[in-house]
C-alpha cells in the first residue's frame, strides 16, 4: 500500500496517520500468522485423518479409553475450529487493507484506533463497540 493510501486510513483523534512502513509491518505479521495457521490446520487435519483411518485404533479399548480418545478428538476439533476462525479473521484483515477499509469499526463506522490495530491486527470493532458486544 502506498504512503498516501496508508495515511488515508482512519485513526483516532490524537494518533498519527498510518505510514506505509507501519502498515507493511502489520501486514507482514498477519501474513506470517496466516502461513502458520494454514500449516497448523494442514498438520492437524492430516493427523486426524490418520487416526480415523487406522483400523487398529481403538481395538480392545475399555470405556475409559474410548471416553479419553473421544475427549481428545473433540479437543483437537475445537482447536482446529479456533485456528480456522483466526485464519479467516487474519485473511479478512488483509482484504480490508487492500480495500482501504482497514481500521474502520464494522459496527459504528468510526476509527478503531491505530494502537489497537498494532496490538491486535484482526480487530474489526473499536474499543467501545467491543465492550458493548462483550456485555451482551
Amino acid at each position: 500500500m502506498k504512503a498516501t493510501e496508508a495515511a488515508a486510513l482512519p485513526v483516532r483523534p490524537g494518533e498519527e496517520p498510518w505510514t506505509s512502513g507501519e502498515l507493511a509491518e502489520v501486514r507482514k505479521q498477519l501474513e506470517g500468522e496466516i502461513a502458520a495457521q494454514r500449516e497448523e490446520l494442514r498438520d492437524g487435519e492430516k493427523e486426524l485423518a490418520e487416526r480415523l483411518t487406522d483400523p487398529v485404533e481403538g481395538a480392545g479399548d475399555d470405556p475409559a479409553d474410548v471416553g479419553a480418545k473421544t475427549f481428545q478428538r473433540e479437543h483437537d476439533l475445537a482447536l482446529a475450529y479456533n485456528t480456522r476462525d483466526l485464519l479467516a479473521k487474519s485473511e479478512r484483515a488483509i482484504e480490508r487493507m487492500d480495500a482501504g477499509t482497514y481500521g474502520v469499526c464494522e459496527s459504528c463506522g468510526q476509527a478503531i484506533g491505530k494502537a489497537r490495530l498494532q496490538a491486535f491486527p484482526r480487530a474489526t470493532l473499536c474499543v467501545t463497540c467491543k465492550q458493548r458486544e462483550e456485555r451482551r
